[in-house]
């Protein structure tokens, strides 16, 4: 380009230079504006309770006009009877007369009269705990006129609600997230025992001592495991914020809040000694793990593409190339969880579409949008970590199974609105643990913690998480 003579001309096209840059510069921050106020539950982690109003309404499913319920030939949900060892009275009815000739029928049943049709009915007896009370008498020597006391063993006045009464109303606090005032109400309304606000913390403290190893033991069969799912959310302690941090396998799932959302935090999860193929979202500290060790979650890369679409001009073409990439991901991914693909089938169905996704993020690394452009380098390194899921057995292409076990901690979250102090943050980590691995292990949440009171309190051991875990 011939640089124009005239002192004048050459500030003239300085200027225009400057302009355009500037132009440019405020099209990229009006770009990323309108991008975050089109943020909503189809291309970002954003909640679907939480989108905006110009959000794409959901799918509905038109009206197929078939009344509602069970439809004819659905096979029937049965109510289940219970054993006979639940049955505490049975009530028989015996017909005395033949429903057609009126003769007086046996009262013995015939090996040829069919079985007796049943329904079971449940009922709660009167809810009142019982009540032992211990007494420390004392005596008058008839001697020397001392008097003797005999004093309540200390282990017995250590305790005002026994174990079964304290793991159901920690049960309630812990597990179904009733506030502590709830929990008062119910001792004394339910069970008809009156305590204060402040034994209901009490009981909540021992419970989380009694559940420390339990704790303990999740924790190191998380660290330890081939695979783990790992993710985290905000908390709040004191009105601080902080992380609740959550690594689960197919059988155990450990919390841990800690102050940081850093690499000192997922350490505190999950130690210093790298062990295992980590399945995770693609935060920043995840990178620590080394990438033939990752599995980068296919239903974040969902999102992410659709925000390309969704953010328009020059992202568009990577946006609509990857949605169609990751359909064709799930779909053989569907089929081989299904039985309908073999692993080599699998691999075999996928090897083009990684080709291909390859040179999609390659060309993309050139794209104008400048974040787009940073999002296809950034997948391209992460290459290794996309594609674990298709060689290793028991790796899953997205991480939604640490988001389902994190679910029930944010929803504690927004209930109670963090802790208030350091013991109330290790009892949510212990109780959801407890809670979440029992679930997962389909086990009686209810009976672990009677059991972990009554043998906390008899200094005896804790009963193991684990023991029905093959």
């Amino acid at each position: 380009m011939e640089v124009p003579a005239c002192p004048g001309c050459r500030e003239r096209d300085a200027r225009i230079a400057e302009l355009e840059r500037r132009v440019a510069e405020l099209e990229q921050i009006v770009r990323d504006l309108l991008a975050r106020l089109g943020n909503n539950s189809s291309n970002s982690g954003t909640p679907p309770s939480a989108n905006p109003l110009s959000a794409p309404k959901p799918v509905r499913k038109q009206p197929t006009g078939r009344k509602p319920g069970g439809q004819p030939g659905h096979p029937p949900h049965l109510r289940q009877l219970l054993p006979p060892e639940r049955v505490k009275e049975i009530i028989r009815y015996v017909p005395t007369h033949c429903g057609k000739c009126h003769t007086r029928l046996p009262a013995n049943a015939s090996p040829d009269d069919p079985p007796p049709t049943r329904h079971q009915v449940a009922e709660l007896p009167v809810l009142q705990a019982e009540i032992t009370e211990h007494q420390g008498h004392a005596r008058t020597c008839p001697a020397c006129g001392e008097v003797t006391h005999e004093p309540i063993p200390a282990d017995i006045r250590a305790h005002a609600c026994g174990a079964r009464l304290t793991a159901t109303l920690v049960y309630m606090t812990g597990r179904h997230h009733l506030s502590k005032r709830a929990a008062e109400e119910i001792s004394e309304d339910v069970f008809a025992v009156p305590l204060a606000l402040g034994t209901i913390t009490a009981l909540e403290q021992e419970v989380s001592s009694a559940l420390q190893p339990a704790h303990a033991e999740a924790q190191a069969a998380v660290q330890t495991a081939p695979v783990k799912y790992v993710d985290e959310t905000s908390w709040k302690q004191a009105g601080r914020k902080c992380w609740l941090w959550t690594a689960a396998t197919n059988s155990v799932a450990v919390f841990v809040i800690h102050s940081k959302r850093s690499c000192l935090g997922l350490a505190t999860l999950l130690g210093n000694t790298i062990r295992g193929i980590l399945c995770s979202d693609r935060w920043s500290v995840y990178d620590l793990w080394p990438l033939l060790q990752r599995q980068v979650c296919w239903a974040h890369l969902k999102r992410d593409f659709q925000k390309c679409v969704d953010r328009g001009g020059p992202a568009i073409p990577i946006g609509r190339e990857g949605l169609q990439i990751v359909a064709k991901v799930f779909e053989a991914w569907h089929l081989f969880r299904g039985g309908g693909l073999s692993r080599r089938q699998l691999q075999l169905r996928l090897s083009p579409i990684a080709r291909h996704l390859r040179r999609v993020l390659d060309a993309g690394c050139d794209c104008a949008d400048t974040k787009a452009a940073n999002f296809c380098a950034n997948l391209v390194a992460l290459e290794p970590a996309l594609w674990r899921f298709v060689v290793t057995d028991g790796v899953d292409p997205t991480n939604n199974h640490a988001e389902r076990v994190l679910r029930r901690g944010v929803l504690w979250r927004k209930i109670s609105f963090g802790c208030h102090s350091e013991g109330g943050c290790r009892f949510v980590e212990r109780m959801l643990t407890v809670v979440q691995s029992l679930r997962l292990q389909q086990r009686n949440a209810l009976d672990f913690l009677i059991a972990a009171v009554h043998n906390h309190r008899a200094d005896a051991p804790v009963a193991s998480l684990l023991h029905a875990v093959g």
